[in-house]
């Protein structure tokens, strides 16, 4: 099979997972269950926040009722979601009522992917059987090279849902990782999705003790993850391969999926970037009330382009009002872009007059 390349220096053979054509299109909700797992993998990139908490986030929206996942997904338009962890399977019950929550909300063509490292032929059943449409398995390393001993072949032969493996990939880790690829194309498996290897701030200090380094000065992806991605691909066997960059999950799956959520919630005072985040003129000040007033009687704004946003006690005017009258005004303005996810990042603010430049950072 020959291999077709994608954005962001992502291939594959074969045929992409359904999953993986939706996070492409950045419409797949990414569900976590919970920050629980048996497994302790040394590579785990989940923040500190998650990582080991009962925790349920929707994208970056920490869930505090399970309608808040319907919400979420309204808000990008999402075609499916992808459930993780932790190890979903930490909480089967949970998942198995998410599962089926999703597809009474939004329909049977609502695709669900769950990742797990816990292999259970009675637990897909029941996942299956609650509308799971793809199961992707991450076996821990130790059983990459012995997978004869798991109950993989056997889950193989009961499910009827699409059922393939995840796992990244490890420099130093491809006679074990060729085993596993072996392995899953012998018992006909879907395919096998191969991740780029990622720095992060739970995972660094192990990563260093191994002697793995960022490839370059402006990625978090470990040297010598992508070359060992590519030899895979390249390798004779029938199963299809994905091979998922580093970069395609920060510049395609979440660009896109953020621009599907501006979309939803871009006021009229904001403007749209090109990236999907969002331009908003700030004003700071303890009296937002008086500053309202300002607005409408000194300077005549209309009411759809200015609020209060009580969330970060400030008001918001639209930029391209706000940059017009800022060097009139004796209060901090300033021109912000931020995401617009739940946690409402801010990416960078740019002062607009000298109350702004003054104030200290």
């Amino acid at each position: 099979m020959s291999i077709e390349y994608m954005e962001a220096d992502s291939a594959f053979v074969g045929l992409l997972p359904k999953g993986c054509e939706l996070c492409r299109r950045g419409s797949k909700m990414v569900l976590l269950i919970t920050g629980r797992c048996q497994t302790g993998c040394f590579y785990c990139p989940l923040s500190g926040r998650k990582k080991g908490q009962d925790v349920m986030f929707a994208n970056e929206l920490l869930v505090e009722d399970e309608n808040d996942i319907l919400d979420e997904a309204r808000l990008i338009d999402a075609e499916g979601t992808g459930i993780t962890g932790g190890d979903p399977l930490w909480d089967l019950e949970k998942s198995v009522r998410i599962v089926g929550l999703l597809k009474d909300a939004f329909g049977t063509s609502h695709h669900i992917h769950l990742y797990t490292s816990t292999i259970d032929i009675n637990s897909y059943l029941r996942l299956e059987e609650a509308g799971l449409d793809e199961i992707r398995v991450h076996p821990p390393l130790a059983f990459w090279d012995r997978m004869e001993t798991t109950e993989l072949e056997g889950v193989r032969r009961s499910i009827d849902m699409d059922i393939g493996l995840e796992v990244p990939l490890i420099p130093g880790e491809g006679r074990r990782l060729r085993s596993l690829i072996e392995y899953a194309n012998e018992i006909d498996l879907d395919f096998i999705n191969l991740n780029e290897l990622e720095f992060s701030e739970t995972n660094c200090e192990a990563f260093l003790e191994r002697g793995f380094e960022v490839k370059d000065d402006i990625s978090s992806a470990v040297r010598g993850s992508e070359e060992l991605g590519m030899e895979m691909l390249r390798l004779d066997l029938g199963i299809s391969r994905h091979y998922c960059s580093s970069s395609f999950k920060d510049r395609i799956q979440l660009r896109k999926r953020i621009m599907r959520r501006a979309e939803n919630v871009a006021l009229p005072l904001d403007i749209i970037t090109d990236e999907g985040t969002l331009y908003k003129g700030v004003i700071e000040s303890q009296d937002m009330e008086g500053v309202i007033s300002l607005l409408v009687k000194v300077y005549d704004v209309p009411d759809d382009l200015f609020r209060i946003d009580l969330d970060k006690g400030r008001v918001e005017v639209a930029p391209w009002v706000l940059e017009e009258i800022a060097q009139e005004l004796k209060l901090p303005a300033f021109l912000v872009e931020e995401y617009p996810t739940a946690d409402r990042l801010e990416v960078e603010r740019e002062p607009l007059n000298d109350s702004a430049r003054s104030r200290p950072r």
